[in-house]
């Protein structure tokens, strides 16, 4: 099968409106609905679950392999980030924490 440019922008235009209607469904449809308490303070916790699920497999597995803790440097880098973000509740200053760190680290120790 040849791909072509206009079947590829095709399949562009394809995915980018089934990414919309499955995102913004959703959204537009509970906006207008109610829900009760104990469900919003449920999904509340979705976006942190989330991002912690995406960080940790990406620190305790970087590269998808697992990596010896004392040699993990996303491992160490992830210890002052998460102080950080404890102590200033700031995600940008905690995002730069991290990459200061991570870049410390792989230049001192490899």
């Amino acid at each position: 099968m040849t791909v072509t440019p206009s079947l590829m922008w095709s399949l562009l235009i394809a995915m980018a409106v089934t990414n919309l209607v499955f995102r913004l469904g959703p959204i537009a449809l509970l906006s207008r609905v109610h829900l009760p308490l104990p469900v919003e303070r449920w999904l509340s916790f979705v976006p942190a679950s989330v991002m912690a699920a995406l960080v940790a497999t990406e620190v305790l597995r970087p590269g998808g392999r697992w990596v010896v803790p004392w040699h993990n440097v996303y491992l160490f880098a992830a210890l002052p980030t998460a102080l950080v973000y404890w102590k200033t509740k700031s995600f940008l200053g905690a995002t730069v924490t991290g990459m200061l760190a991570f870049l410390a680290l792989r230049y001192f120790l490899g």
